[in-house]
């Protein structure tokens, strides 16, 4: 009863989560992997966490980690779909959509090229909705690592997309404890 409850509240999260890293054909093998996994480690959950997002999104990112070769091939495809792909300049909206565009495939060849330790924790940052304290507790590691592996991947992502300048005011998205920009 109690587990079907979990199941409902965080299940489409997840989903979305799987989606977003590895195609919606992966995210419901994903899905039901992350809840068969918590199903059987149900005994190990620490009730001192009253949320258990962190924990399935840590489940998840490991399933994700098998499915790499799929996400790797995704990024891959849509880095030279940008490349390839060239959209006359027949109008303001058609040049906005084309730099977005490329500008997706700069994003998506630079999350490729990010070390996976990296590019897990921003994704779970930035598509998981994770806390940086959820971040830690899904991949298991101090959250002063959480901050280093977030400054990293920021700055490679800044770096790899060609974005000189960069708006100190960061978006917190609704999430409260981010890193202080002095720690």
């Amino acid at each position: 009863m109690v587990f079907g409850e979990l199941y409902d509240r965080h299940a489409a999260s997840v989903y979305r989560y799987a989606a977003r890293r590895a195609g919606e054909f992966a995210a419901d093998d994903v899905t039901g992997e992350t809840f068969l996994v918590a199903w059987e480690r149900l005994g190990s959950y620490d009730l001192n966490h009253p949320d258990a997002r962190p924990w399935l999104f840590g489940i998840a990112t490991n399933l994700l980690r098998r499915h790499h070769r799929t996400e790797s091939r995704m990024l891959k495809s849509a880095a030279k779909a940008a490349l390839r792909d060239a959209v006359p300049d027949e109008s303001e909206r058609i040049a906005s959509r084309t730099d977005a565009f490329v500008a997706t495939g700069k994003i998506a060849a630079a999350l490729k090229a990010m070390p996976a330790i990296d590019r897990d924790t921003l994704l779970l940052y930035a598509w998981g909705d994770l806390t940086y304290e959820g971040i830690a507790e899904a991949l298991e590691v101090p959250i002063g690592t959480v901050r280093s592996r977030l400054n990293r991947a920021r700055r490679t992502l800044r770096n790899d997309i060609g974005l000189l300048e960069f708006d100190d005011k960061e978006k917190k998205h609704g999430r409260v404890n981010t890193a202080p920009r002095n720690a």
